[in-house]
């Protein structure tokens, strides 16, 4: 097991890399991550999982699977989320209901025990940080599962964010025996400049905790080249001077999905905007991006807050090119309404009025790959659909795309504005290189070709962690699975 002394310490993609580095080695590899907590997710055939654990199925070359992330809390405002239990819609859970977060852990033991019986070796990924002792007694995402399992782990801490020692060294102050030795060795990850330096503060480590090092991660700049799974991940991007495009995306409250964004952050042409609360869009872009939220009407209403509808009405006046993805698609119609309160209290609100659409969310989940066809460009690739809700209306007959024989998704008039419920249509470089050109009025050329870079990317990854830790030392952590009574 991966913990880390916090959110965003690197667990997720140290996951990855081991998953490649052991797949390649020969090995059947799985991942599992007990509870995630993540409005990013990803489709399998059997249901939800986050985007992480479907990152490391592909890294681990195998399909992604439900078991690999038995239990997933999709946040749907300050105090709750939605409940995904073994990939299905399991009603809601209240911030503050942290004992019925136990009751989930037969069922993540049983996925536990199914990935186990066909696999050499599972990486398992924790959650947050095992020093939370206030939430310790109803754990199931960190030491709770490890000792419930028999896990051995390994606790990574980020000296990126400062405070490593104490972050490693407290840790270990905080947590009772039974806890403590259950983790075996600790790792630092995202090193920036000679390792060497750091050997009195792997020392240091070492003799108050007692744990061994495995290694000293050194920065791995190309993890941007990854999809995105935190929300911590959507932070401001350097702007790319003599870029052809210029694509605003406001980044609202909860917003989903938003690994949607990936193949754009990386074309060199696209000057890739994300807009946080507190400024306006800005005035030049070519293209404004909704994209996928947990939550529509919250994020309508949050979008009219910030006054960025009067930024977007503002930029389809001057011509501009707008895009929704799935509940971004859905605050582009008349109304969106939710009669049921199946994303919060009932209630509707008119939309942007930008497509001729409107929406009501219904009770019946899709969570499915698919298919897809570009409709102007015959361009096609693999995409997936996670939503609630059913779009009726005019524009509808314009769909941008295809699936099978449905028309899916809906465009003005002209063209300028179109919405659809798909996820990861820019992964298809045909698909982006179309759409991109039609926006720009000519050829956008691109080098990117992106599902190539990420599997690239994954292979320089585990190579990264191959020469920087002590992969033997961490494989022989690892035991045969006992049975759990």
């Amino acid at each position: 097991m991966i913990l880390g002394t916090g959110s965003n310490v690197g667990k997720s993609l140290v996951v990855a890399g081991l998953c490649r580095l052991f797949a390649d080695r020969g090995l059947k590899v799985r991942p599992f991550k007990p509870q995630n907590m993540s409005n990013n997710a990803a489709a399998t055939a059997a249901g939800e999982i986050g985007r992480a654990q479907a990152l490391q199925a592909r890294a681990a070359r195998i399909p992604a699977h439900v078991d690999m992330n038995p239990v997933l809390l999709k946040p749907e405002s300050e105090t709750g989320s939605q409940i995904i239990l073994q990939g299905k819609v399991a009603g809601h859970l209240a911030s503050g209901d942290f004992a019925r977060r136990g009751d989930f852990l037969p069922k993540v033991l049983e996925s536990f025990e199914r990935l186990s019986a066909d696999a050499d070796l599972v990486l398992v990924e924790g959650a947050g940080s095992p020093a939370e002792t206030n939430l310790r007694a109803r754990d199931i995402a960190n030491l709770g599962f490890a000792r419930a399992a028999g896990v051995p782990a390994v606790l990574i801490g980020d000296i990126d964010r400062g405070g490593v020692i104490a972050s490693l060294v407290g840790t270990h102050a905080v947590l009772d025996a039974a806890d403590r030795a259950m983790i075996a060795a600790f790792a630092v990850n995202r090193f920036r400049g000679e390792v060497s330096l750091f050997a009195e503060g792997v020392e240091t480590i070492r003799k108050a905790t007692g744990w061994p090092c495995l290694g000293v991660v050194p920065w791995f700049a190309d993890a941007v080249r990854l999809p995105a799974e935190d929300g911590l991940d959507l932070r401001a991007l350097a702007p790319k001077p003599g870029a052809r495009l210029k694509i605003a995306v406001p980044i609202l409250p909860g917003i989903a999905n938003f690994d949607d964004l990936d193949p754009l952050k990386l074309e060199p042409a696209i000057d890739l905007v994300l807009v946080p609360r507190g400024q306006a869009l800005p005035g030049d872009a070519d293209l404004v991006i909704l994209p996928g939220s947990k939550t529509t009407l919250r994020d309508l209403a949050a979008l009219r807050a910030q006054g960025w509808d009067i930024d977007i009405l503002a930029h389809r006046r001057r011509g501009g090119h707008i895009l929704g993805l799935c509940g971004g698609y859905q605050m582009l119609g008349r109304v969106v309404s939710d009669p049921l309160g199946l994303e919060g209290p009932p209630g509707e609100a008119p939309g942007l009025g930008l497509l001729d659409v409107a929406t009501v969310l219904e009770g019946q989940k899709t969570v499915r790959e698919v298919d897809f066809v570009q409709a102007f460009s015959a361009a096609s690739g693999r995409a997936y659909e996670i939503h609630l809700g059913r779009t009726e209306g005019a524009d509808l007959g314009r769909a941008p795309f295809r699936v099978g024989d449905r028309a899916e998704g809906a465009a003005s008039a002209d063209g300028r504005v179109q919405g659809t419920y798909l996820h990861g249509v820019f992964a298809s470089d045909t698909v982006r290189a179309a759409y991109l050109a039609a926006v720009t009025g000519a050829g956008l050329r691109s080098s990117l070709s992106y599902e190539d870079d990420v599997e690239a990317t994954l292979d320089r990854l585990a190579a990264h962690l191959a020469a920087h830790l002590d992969i033997d030392a961490l494989l022989a952590l690892a035991r045969a699975r006992a049975k759990v009574g």
